[in-house]
């Protein structure tokens, strides 16, 4: 069995009397540790997927199967110890507190979990060692990008769901990201799933998702990963 199974997965949202459809009858597999790129234009249904794989949002019908448990059928109390335990997030929005500095934020991820890495140390791998003491506002939007991401790395999560992690860095800083990571799926064993739209990330995917309105319009292996620090995109 897959470490994560999704099956004839479907979500919609009211818009006064009509429903729209994020996702369509959504099935694929993903192992542990790969890196997953889930690619596709805005309004494809990119986050509604990253959020019920994070136990975010549920689905309204279909099985998303996650080291063996369906938590499509967890209660909001059993999702809640999912998404604290299991689950690191990186968001478009950092939503970093606004009276806690960089490290602070960091440490507020790392006092809920177990085997949580060094706020420093982590803040340290993303080019933020001399920003610790620094708050949000003091920081640029692509230092709050990477204090964000931090945050979720800190957690050491079984599962880290990034939603354009990249979006707001400049090149090199978005290269640095992208290979922390890298690192942890390839040396801590953790499943990194992406969401772009981006697709000269594709190379350094272990697994591809292609997402078209709301369903998956293709889903291929790689079966030679580009190193990022080779990837020019």
């Amino acid at each position: 069995m897959a470490y994560i199974e999704l099956k004839h997965v479907n979500k919609g949202f009211k818009v006064g009397d009509t429903t729209i459809m994020a996702n369509k009858d959504i099935s694929f597999e993903i192992e542990q540790g790969e890196l997953v790129m889930i690619l596709g234009a805005s309004g494809a249904g990119k986050s509604t997927l990253l959020n019920i794989l994070g136990g975010m949002d549920t689905c309204d019908s279909g099985q998303v199967i996650i080291d063996g448990k369906d938590i499509a059928q967890f209660d909001s109390h059993q999702r809640t110890n999912y998404r604290r335990d299991d689950v690191g997030f990186v968001f478009q929005f950092y939503n970093l507190v606004a009276n806690l500095t960089a490290k602070e934020n960091v440490e507020l991820a790392t006092e809920i979990v177990k085997d949580a890495l060094d706020p420093a140390e982590t803040l340290k791998d993303v080019g933020l060692g001399h920003r610790l003491n620094n708050f949000p506002a003091q920081l640029s939007g692509g230092e709050q990008q990477r204090v964000s991401i931090a945050r979720a790395v800190a957690k050491n999560p079984k599962i880290l769901l990034c939603d354009e992690p990249t979006g707001a860095l400049d090149y090199e800083t978005g290269k640095q990201v992208l290979k922390i990571l890298q690192d942890m799926a390839r040396e801590k064993d953790a499943t990194v799933i992406i969401v772009t739209h981006n697709a000269a990330l594709v190379p350094i995917a272990d697994r591809v998702i292609h997402l078209r309105d709301a369903k998956v319009k293709d889903h291929y292996l790689n079966d030679q990963p580009q190193d990022i620090a080779t990837l020019e995109y």
